[in-house]
C-alpha cells in the first residue's frame, strides 16, 4: 500500500534530470551545471578551520535547539541588519528546508493553505506535499520584474484556511528583491488577516545595484518566522545548517518539540556555522561583489542570444530566462542527450517546476550563475547553439 502523499509528491526540477546529466558525463561530455545554486566560490576558511577545530575524544548528541554558542553568533550577526533577536528565539535546523517544513507544520493542519508568490522556490511544492498544506499562488509578471502585485490580487486569494505568506526576498528563483514599501505591504496584509510571514531570507547579503534588503522581522517582528541558512552565504550547501528566527513565545516551545523530535542537528558542522558567523566580515562583502559581476556577465551574454528574454535579478544568484523553444524540459534532455559543442553541454532547470498553476514556464528556464566568468561565457554561447540546433530539428520532425 503506497500513501497518496507519495503519488502526488512531486519530483525536483533542479535534480530530477540529473540521470541524464550523469550519462553525459559517462560518455566524456562536460556539462556545466547552470541548473543548480552550487557555488563554485571556495567555502571560507574560517567554516572549514571551525569543523577542524572539534576535538573531542566523542561526538555526541547536541541540543535539540542547537548549540549555545551559534545560537548567541546568530544572535550577533543580526545586530548588523540592526535586527533585535536572542539566542533564545532562534533555532537550529537541517539546512533551510527543515526550517521552512517545521515552519509550515507549526502554522497549518493538512489540507490549510499557504499563500506564495509564483514562480518561486520549487523545493516548497515537495516540502508542502510533505506537511500537507496547499500552496496557494499568487502569480507575478517578467514584465514588472516579478515584484508583487497589487495588495488586492493578494488579498483575493486569501480564504478561510490561509494560515500564512511564504516570501522570499533576494527571490529564488527570479533574482527580485522586494522594496520596503512591498514588505510592509504584506506586513499590514499579515496583520489584517491575522496570518503570519514565513521570510526565506538565505540570500539576504546579495543585493546588488546599491539596493537594500528588507527583512519581514524589520517590518513584522511579531508575525515573522523567518527560515534561513548558511549554504549560500558561506558555500557551505553540504553542511546543511539553516536556522529559524522567531520571537512569538508561544511558538518558540512548540517549534523545539519538532526540533526534538529528530533529536539534533549536525553537531560539527555547527561549529563550522559558528567559524563562519564569527569571522563573516572576513568574506561575504568579497562573495557578493563576485556575484554581482557573475550577474552582469550572465545577463550581458544572454543578452545577446536571438529571442531570449531575461529580467535583470536585483540579488540572489538566479535569473528565469524565457526561451524560443516548445518546451523547456524535452529541451534540457535535448543538451544533455543529443547537443556538446566540443564535448560540452548545459543543464539548466525547468521553468515549469517552479510554478503551481498549471500551463505556466513550460517555455521558461532558471539559470544560476555560479560559475566563474569564462565558464559562464562558455555555457551560455553553447546555450545559444543549442537553441538553434533544437529548434531546427524540431521544425524537421515537424515536416515529417
Amino acid at each position: 500500500m503506497i500513501s497518496n502523499r507519495a503519488m502526488i509528491m512531486p519530483a525536483s526540477p533542479i535534480r530530477n534530470l540529473l540521470p541524464y546529466a550523469n550519462r553525459a558525463k559517462e560518455r566524456g561530455i562536460r556539462v556545466y551545471h547552470l541548473n543548480i545554486g552550487q557555488p563554485d566560490v571556495p567555502t571560507p576558511k574560517e567554516l572549514l578551520e571551525g569543523i577542524r577545530g572539534f576535538s573531542n575524544p566523542v561526538l555526541p548528541y547536541g541540543p535539540s535547539e542547537g548549540i549555545k554558542e551559534l545560537r548567541v553568533a546568530i544572535a550577533d550577526y543580526f545586530k548588523r541588519y540592526d535586527l533585535e533577536v536572542s539566542p533564545e528565539e532562534v533555532l537550529i535546523t537541517q539546512g533551510g528546508s527543515e526550517a521552512i517544513l517545521f515552519s509550515m507544520l507549526l502554522l497549518c493542519n493538512p489540507e490549510d493553505e499557504i499563500l506564495t508568490f509564483e514562480p518561486f522556490y520549487a523545493n516548497y511544492n515537495g516540502l508542502a506535499v510533505v506537511s500537507g498544506v496547499k500552496l496557494i499562488p499568487v502569480t507575478t509578471d517578467p514584465r514588472e520584474d516579478y515584484h508583487l502585485p497589487k495588495k488586492e490580487k493578494i488579498i483575493e486569494k486569501i480564504g478561510n484556511r490561509t494560515r500564512a505568506i511564504l516570501v522570499c526576498s533576494p527571490n529564488n528563483p527570479t533574482g527580485t528583491v522586494y522594496t520596503q514599501d512591498e514588505m510592509e505591504m504584506l506586513a499590514d496584509i499579515a496583520q489584517k488577516h491575522n496570518l503570519y510571514l514565513v521570510s526565506d531570507e538565505v540570500y539576504r547579503e546579495f543585493v546588488f545595484d546599491g539596493m537594500k534588503h528588507t527583512s519581514a522581522l524589520a517590518v513584522a517582528p511579531e508575525r515573522t518566522i523567518l527560515v534561513d541558512s548558511i549554504s549560500k552565504r558561506m558555500s557551505a550547501c553540504g553542511a546543511r545548517i539553516g536556522f529559524i528566527a522567531c520571537k512569538d513565545k508561544e511558538m518558540l516551545p512548540l517549534l523545539i518539540r519538532f526540533a526534538q523530535s529528530r533529536l539534533c542537528p549536525a553537531t560539527i558542522e555547527q561549529y563550522g556555522a559558528l567559524g563562519g558567523f564569527k569571522y563573516i566580515d572576513n568574506f561575504i562583502n568579497v562573495m557578493t561583489r563576485e556575484y554581482e559581476h557573475r550577474r552582469n556577465v550572465a545577463i550581458g551574454e544572454l543578452c545577446k542570444l536571438p529571442n531570449v528574454s531575461v529580467n535583470n535579478p536585483e540579488g540572489a544568484f538566479y535569473a528565469m530566462i524565457t526561451l524560443p523553444i516548445d518546451n523547456s524540459e524535452k529541451f534540457v534532455v535535448y543538451m544533455l542527450e543529443r547537443f556538446n559543442v566540443d564535448k560540452k553541454t548545459v543543464m539548466l532547470a525547468p521553468g515549469a517546476g517552479f510554478y503551481v498553476t498549471p500551463g505556466l514556464g513550460t517555455n521558461e528556464a532558471r539559470i544560476a550563475f555560479v560559475l566563474k566568468e569564462e565558464d559562464i561565457k562558455d555555457a551560455i554561447y553553447i546555450l545559444g547553439k543549442g537553441i538553434e540546433a533544437y529548434n531546427k530539428e524540431q521544425v524537421r520532425v515537424g515536416d515529417v
